[in-house]
């Protein structure tokens, strides 16, 4: 079976894909949307490591990202790593959207070009340009390790990281359950929901029954 395509994998989300991951593919909740509402995303990490108050690797991985790339990036928790302008860049350049284990700024600018960014907030001082690290290396963003090529699958709920030798596996689970869910209403949904729960209590020895 071929990977399933962007748009595929649009239609799943990070709750879904929860099916096939461990919640260590999960990036940390401190990193979110920075504005709203914002997109569902989706396509391969181009994984970027900054250095402690420089942002120069991610400024310089913005013209060699492909399009449809998301940049990933390990960054340090105190000057900002991006703003308006580089961002622009970067959606001029079919970059899908980032995720930022730091800070960045100019965020009106960034909602107003609808750039899809996921960080840990803002900061208006930015950091230097003096560091260079390779680029496309494993990165451990939000507590998540992070390679070249892994998919990320991103909205309101949270930032899954599908490793990408998993890619087809944890798409057919997560498209099995978002079909599931799809194919009941909520009465028929409560149906199966309280058995299984009823179930769980006996099994715990729990036998009061609801009203």
């Amino acid at each position: 079976m071929s990977n399933p395509t962007i748009e595929e994998l649009l239609e799943i989300s990070p709750c879904e894909c929860s099916e096939g991951l461990l919640i260590e593919q999960f990036i940390s909740p401190n990193i979110h949307q920075m504005w709203s509402p914002m997109p569902r995303i989706a396509g391969p990490a181009f994984t970027v490591k900054c250095g402690e108050g420089d942002h120069l690797s991610l400024h310089a991985a913005i013209y060699r990202a492909k399009a449809g790339d998301v940049i990933v990036v390990e960054a340090g928790l105190d000057y900002a790593n991006v703003g308006g302008n580089v961002c622009a860049i970067a959606k001029q350049r079919g970059v899908v959207a980032m995720v930022i284990d730091g800070f960045i700024r100019d965020i009106a600018e960034i909602r107003e070009a609808k750039f899809p960014i996921y960080a840990r907030g803002v900061m208006p001082k930015p950091g230097a340009k003096k560091q260079i690290f390779p680029l496309n290396q494993p990165i451990q963003c939000g507590g998540v390790t992070v390679n070249a090529g892994d998919y990320i699958v991103a909205d309101e709920e949270g930032i899954a990281v599908i490793p990408k030798d998993r890619l087809i596996e944890v798409y057919n689970l997560a498209k099995a359950r978002t079909d599931k869910d799809a194919s009941m209403n909520l009465a028929e949904w409560k149906v199966q929901h309280s058995k299984k729960v009823e179930s769980k209590l006996q099994e715990l020895g729990y036998y009061e029954y609801p009203i």
